[in-house]
């Protein structure tokens, strides 16, 4: 069975392309609460990428005959972290390197330059004594549809972004999501203050691991994810 899937230009992340992680949640909300998504190749916004489902129950997204992402059921098995606590990710939030210096301003998760009902504006910042970053983040209501609830492919987008910021804290060596693997385990709703943590995970060669997380303000565990990240190439002289 296939079907078509477009990106809207919303949704970006590297200039003209596709939030890695909003495709992936695209992908992996069609197999249940939880799924490992691979990118195979950036997707291109505003345009008909064919979904493709298998036999195993694994799915496949084309763009013509490029392959761009594969998916299949898989927990995280990745440990939550201890709550923080909203205040103290918004101190966190004040000191985000991003306004100091982002190598992609415009992306819908944390670029600065989105503005509010546009962009996530999830912009984490580092926790005293932790090698956790944090953010305060308030789903506005451009992001619930026709309810309450937020879909579950911008939770997978609000997991993607803080792995790759505590991994490359100054935004000066920019990262590629190469897989994310994620579980939303309950509704997190328009309106509602939750924080977003992130934590590295170590590495291995060029991959680097992160763990992310979404909690209500109560400490309640919505979401969470195991992120691979690549480093991009150096730019040739």
């Amino acid at each position: 069975m296939s079907a078509a899937i477009v990106i809207p230009s919303r949704y970006s992340g590297l200039p003209g392309k596709g939030h890695g992680g909003y495709c992936c949640g695209l992908l992996g909300k069609q197999l249940g609460r939880a799924a490992e998504v691979t990118l195979r190749a950036a997707p291109l916004l505003e345009r008909a990428l064919r979904l493709e489902e298998h036999d195993n129950g694994s799915l496949r997204l084309w763009d013509d005959g490029t392959l761009v992402a594969e998916a299949t059921a898989r927990t995280p098995g990745v440990e939550p972290p201890q709550p923080v606590s909203v205040e103290q990710a918004m101190i966190a939030s004040a000191t985000y390197s991003g306004f100091t210096y982002h190598p992609f301003p415009d992306c819908f998760v944390c670029g600065p330059a989105r503005r509010t009902g546009d962009g996530l504006r999830i912009f984490p910042g580092p926790l005293p004594a932790r090698e956790h970053i944090a953010a305060a983040w308030i789903p506005d209501q451009s992001l619930g549809g026709s309810g309450p609830i937020v879909p579950a492919e911008i939770l997978w987008a609000a997991l993607d972004c803080p792995g790759g910021i505590v991994l490359n804290p100054t935004g000066r060596t920019p990262l590629v999501l190469g897989r994310l693997t994620a579980e939303v385990t309950e509704p997190v709703e328009v309106g509602n203050r939750y924080v977003v943590v992130a934590w590295p995970l170590g590495s291995e060669g060029r991959r680097r691991f992160a763990g992310t997380a979404i909690l209500s303000e109560q400490g309640t565990l919505c979401a969470i994810a195991r992120a691979t990240w690549f480093p991009l190439p150096a730019p040739s002289s």
